[in-house]
C-alpha cells in the first residue's frame, strides 16, 4: 500500500507541540481531545501511513507530564446513549476507555458528569465508580448556555460546578462521543483555576479539518462526508484571516461558537489568549503528508465508501437521506462517481453473469477477484476463500476446505440453531479452513494468507449480513456494499 502520511514526524511535531502550548500559560493547560483516541481508521484510510493509535502514542510520548479526565453527559447516560461502532453505552465506554488509558501506562484521575440535573441514572453510575475507587465530578446544566456569558462566568454558572482536582500540567479531556461537555468541562476548569489565582490555558486537538491545506483538499471533503450526520460544514475561519491575513480552514460549530467562547476568556482573564479558533487548535497532521496526491486519491475513494454507507443505513431507515445528498453533492464538487471504486463495477459485472449476490476484491497487487453465491459459501465467504487462494498461489479449482467439512457446519446452523440460511458466513468458513488446515498443508498455505487481506478493498453487490460486516472490519477489509437487499424481508 502506498504511504502519504509521516506518523514518525506526526508524533515528535505533535508532542512539541503540545509541550509548547503548556508553557504558555503557568504550566497548566486543558487540551480538548476530539474524535477517537483509539483505532482512528478514518485518519488512516484518508491519511495512509497514519497509525490509527497515534494519539494513543502521542500520550504514552507525554504520560510523564499528562493525566486524563473522562466526561460524560448526564443525558447520554439516561437516554442509554450507544457508541454505533462498538455497539456500546457511553456509560460502559467509560469504563473501557479507562481500562485502555491504564493498561497504555496512562494516568486516569477522574470522570465528570456533566449536564447534571438530578437525573437517577447519573447518581447509579456515579455511585457504580466511586465503589470503584474512582473521583467523579458533577457539573450542572447552565441556563442560557452558552449565549449568557455574565451567568456563565460567575459563582451561579461555572462555579456551581465542582472542581476538579487535577495533579499534572497536563489534564487531557476526552469523552465516549461528541456533544458529552468536554469544551464546557474545560472552560469550567479555567474559571476555578482563574479564581486560585492559576493561569490556566485551552487548547483544543482535533486531527479534521486540518487547518493549514487548502479548503476543498478531498482529506478535507472527506471530513465533511464523515460527519454529514452532524452537518459540519469546512470553511475559511473568518477571525484568522481578520486577524493575520492569513487563509485557514475551520469547520461552522467552532467558528460560530468562537465569539462566545473570546468572550468567556475576557471576562475570565481581561483579555482573550486566542484571535481565532484556528488558534485555539494544536494539529500538525498538515505538516506531515509525505505524498499529497496518495492522501487525495485515498480521500476520495473514502467519500465513495461513506456515500454507500449512508445509502445503506438510509435503506434500513437508520438515517435521513439527506445525509446522502450532502455526500452526493461532495462527490460531484470532486468529480467523482461510484465507477471510481474498482471492485464495484467488478463486483456488480460478476452478479449479473451469475444471476445472484457476488462480491469483488481488490489485492494489494491491483488484481480483482471475485466471489459468488453458491449452495455451500455466501459471496463473501466466497470471495475470502478465493483471495486467500490467490495469494498462496494455489489453483482455484483446489478444494482446500472439504465439502464434507461444510456439511455438519450447515446442519448444526439449520437443524440445531434455527437459521434459514445453510450457507457458511467469512467467520464459519475461516473456522473450517482452520480446522481442514490441522492436516492440509494447503489449507495452512492459505490460512497463512489472512494477514495479508488487510486494507484490501471489497464490494459485494447486496447488502451484507452483519455477522459479514462485522467479519470485514475484523480483517481490516475496507467493504462496501450496494443499497440493495437480497431479498426484501421486514426484519432484519
Amino acid at each position: 500500500m502506498k504511504t502519504g502520511f509521516d506518523n514518525n514526524k506526526y508524533l515528535k511535531m505533535q508532542s512539541s507541540h503540545i509541550r509548547e502550548r503548556i508553557n504558555q500559560f503557568d504550566n497548566k493547560l486543558y487540551l480538548e481531545f476530539g474524535g477517537k483516541l483509539f483505532d482512528d481508521y478514518h485518519a488512516s484510510r484518508v491519511l495512509p501511513g497514519f497509525c490509527p493509535d497515534s494519539k494513543l502514542h502521542l500520550l504514552k510520548e507525554l504520560s510523564d507530564t499528562a493525566e486524563i479526565v473522562i466526561v460524560i453527559s448526564a443525558a447520554d447516560i439516561e437516554a442509554s446513549k450507544m457508541r454505533a461502532d462498538l455497539g456500546i453505552t457511553y456509560d460502559t465506554d467509560v469504563l473501557r476507555l479507562k481500562d485502555e488509558f491504564e493498561t497504555n501506562g496512562l494516568y486516569v484521575g477522574s470522570v465528570v458528569i456533566t449536564q447534571y440535573s438530578g437525573q437517577n441514572s447519573a447518581d447509579l453510575f456515579r455511585g457504580r465508580l466511586e465503589k470503584l475507587g474512582i473521583k467523579v465530578y458533577l457539573h450542572y446544566v447552565i441556563k442560557g448556555y452558552p449565549s449568557n456569558v455574565p451567568l456563565i462566568v460567575s459563582d451561579e454558572g461555572y462555579g456551581k460546578n465542582e472542581y476538579i482536582e487535577t495533579s499534572r500540567p497536563l489534564v487531557v479531556v476526552t469523552a465516549p462521543g461528541p456533544g458529552s461537555g468536554k469544551m464546557a468541562t474545560c472552560l469550567s476548569q479555567l474559571y476555578h483555576e482563574h479564581k486560585r489565582g492559576i493561569r490556566a490555558g485551552y487548547a483544543k486537538f482535533e486531527t479534521f479539518p486540518i487547518w493549514n491545506i487548502p479548503l476543498k483538499h478531498p482529506v478535507n471533503l472527506a471530513y465533511e462526508a464523515a460527519t454529514a450526520d452532524l452537518n459540519d460544514i469546512n470553511m475559511i475561519d473568518p477571525f484568522h484571516l481578520d486577524a493575520y491575513g492569513i487563509t485557514t480552514v475551520n469547520y461552522n460549530r467552532d467558528v460560530e461558537i468562537f465569539p462566545v467562547l473570546s468572550a468567556i476568556f475576557e471576562r475570565i482573564y481581561g483579555s482573550s489568549p486566542y484571535k481565532s479558533p484556528t488558534d485555539m487548535g494544536v494539529n500538525m497532521a498538515g505538516c506531515c503528508i509525505s505524498d499529497d496526491e496518495v492522501c487525495k486519491e485515498a480521500s476520495l475513494q473514502e467519500i465513495i465508501r461513506r456515500y454507500y454507507d449512508t445509502m445503506d443505513r438510509f435503506l434500513t431507515g437508520s438515517c435521513p437521506r439527506d445525509e446522502a445528498y450532502k455526500i452526493e453533492l461532495l462527490m460531484n464538487q470532486t468529480g467523482i462517481t461510484v465507477h471510481d471504486r474498482k471492485v464495484v463495477d467488478a463486483a456488480l459485472g460478476r452478479a449479473e453473469e451469475t444471476d445472484g449476490p457476488a462480491a469483488a476484491l481488490e489485492l494489494p497487487s491491483g488484481k480483482i477477484i471475485t466471489g459468488k453465491t453458491s449452495k455451500l459459501l455466501g459471496a463473501s465467504a466466497a470471495l475470502i476463500l478465493n483471495a486467500l487462494k490467490e495469494l498462496a498461489g494455489i489453483d482455484h479449482e483446489t478444494h482446500v476446505i472439504s465439502p464434507v467439512a461444510i456439511e455438519p457446519i450447515q446442519k448444526v446452523k439449520t437443524e440445531y440453531l434455527g437459521s434459514r440460511n445453510p450457507r457458511l458466513h467469512i467467520n464459519e468458513t475461516l473456522i473450517a479452513l482452520s480446522i481442514s488446515a490441522a492436516t492440509d498443508p494447503t489449507a495452512q498455505l492459505a490460512l497463512s494468507q489472512v494477514p495479508n487481506l488487510k486494507g484490501c478493498q471489497a464490494h459485494t453487490s447486496v447488502m451484507l449480513a452483519n455477522t459479514d460486516v462485522q467479519l470485514f472490519k475484523k480483517l481490516h477489509i475496507q467493504a462496501t456494499s450496494e443499497p440493495k437487499y437480497e431479498n426484501k424481508p421486514l426484519y432484519q
